[in-house]
């Protein structure tokens, strides 16, 4: 297990990067604690599967350090820096077995014949492959294999951290279920540091003790799940987690009050004068339809996602979804949406902006 220091990290992959648009992983510093649980989060491109390759040795940045328990590792190749990867698509020995390929790390190493086998019994029970030992890979689906490679990786016991890049893209829904709870289990009785990238947001989510958010190259948030849900810093955050996403309106932000086409909206708490691009942004979840109260809105459609109801509305040719009850209604008179002040976030460029003020004056 090791603690991981990212400074002054980036990288771009044009040897003559002349500015910050040119880099793939804009500048990072970061430490990432000694035994926990991380999910890098954002769509393709966004420089998630780059920052994994920079931990695991197999891509050198373009600037900054890399620290294992604060030893400088930047340079160092990827078998000195005791770490395990699974990658998206299954790596795998065709011509050795199922027990031989989880056997492989522990036996390159020297492990005794005694303890191989109880950790590959031990490991093939979790991935649900011990009636498979026997088969050779090569006869093995896509999906199968992948779990001989997600074996593998958590078969030793003393590596510095184990990094997953979508190790479960080819892997059934039911299956995917399983295996992320047998992470959680692995990471829970031996607390290895685990660096695990997604773009599925469940994934994220269900694994992480803390979800690190990437967007365009730039780690924009850091947290909990419950921080990215109720407190998105940066609005990408908010549409990308949550589904659907986080509701986010062009607004005028004047003190504890937002105006919106010339409508008024409480705010939870009272801010400083904006400059630039101002928003308000609010879940689904914290919108209520309304007879009398709130922005004016037409409803487009009610779908039934079985325990609640998702509301497409329209204002103003602004989009606002809504997320209520199974058994609230929705009637035709129903034509105005409230929002609860103390879940509206206030956003800048972008970015959140912390209140000036705890309580709405």
């Amino acid at each position: 297990m090791a603690r991981i220091t990212l400074d002054n990290l980036a990288h771009s992959y044009n040897p003559n990067a002349a500015s910050e648009r040119d880099y793939a992983l804009k500048e990072l510093n970061y430490e990432w604690e000694d035994g926990a649980a991380y999910a890098l989060l954002g769509s393709s491109g966004c420089g998630k599967s780059t920052l994994l390759n920079i931990i695991s040795g197999l891509l050198m940045p373009s600037q900054g350090r890399i620290l294992f328990d604060g030893i400088d590792v930047t340079g160092a190749p990827t078998a000195e820096r005791n770490i395990a990867q699974v990658f998206q698509f299954p790596v795998v020995y065709d011509t050795m077995t199922v027990h031989d390929n989880l056997a492989f790390p522990l036996r390159n190493r020297g492990h005794n014949e005694t303890y191989v086998a109880e950790r590959v019994q031990e490991i093939a029970r979790m991935i649900g492959m011990e009636d498979m030992l026997r088969k050779k890979a090569r006869g093995l689906g896509a999906d199968a294999k992948q779990k001989i490679s997600l074996g593998r990786g958590m078969v030793r016991k003393d590596v510095n951290a184990l990094l997953f890049d979508e190790p479960l893209t080819v892997i059934d829904p039911h299956m995917k279920w399983e295996l992320r709870t047998q992470l959680k289990k692995l990471h829970h009785d031996f607390g290895h540091t685990m660096i695990y990238v997604t773009h599925d947001q469940t994934e994220a989510l269900t694994f992480a003790d803390k979800v690190v958010v990437m967007y365009d190259g730039r780690v924009v948030q850091i947290g909990t799940p419950e921080e990215l849900f109720e407190r998105p810093a940066h609005t990408f955050v908010g549409y990308f987690i949550g589904s659907p996403g986080m509701n986010v309106i062009p607004a005028k932000v004047e003190g504890a009050k937002a105006y919106i086409n010339g409508c008024e909206i409480a705010l939870g708490a009272g801010y400083a004068p904006l400059d630039g691009k101002v928003e308000i942004g609010v879940r689904p979840e914290f919108a209520r339809l309304s007879e009398t109260d709130g922005l004016p809105v037409r409803v487009r459609r009610v779908e039934d996602a079985g325990r609640h109801k998702i509301i497409r509305a329209e204002f103003f040719g602004q989009d606002i979804n809504i997320i209520a009850d199974e058994d609230d209604p929705v009637r035709a008179d129903m034509t105005r949406v409230t929002f609860d002040p103390s879940r509206v976030n206030v956003y800048a460029n972008d970015w959140r902006v912390a209140p000036e003020s705890a309580e709405a004056a």
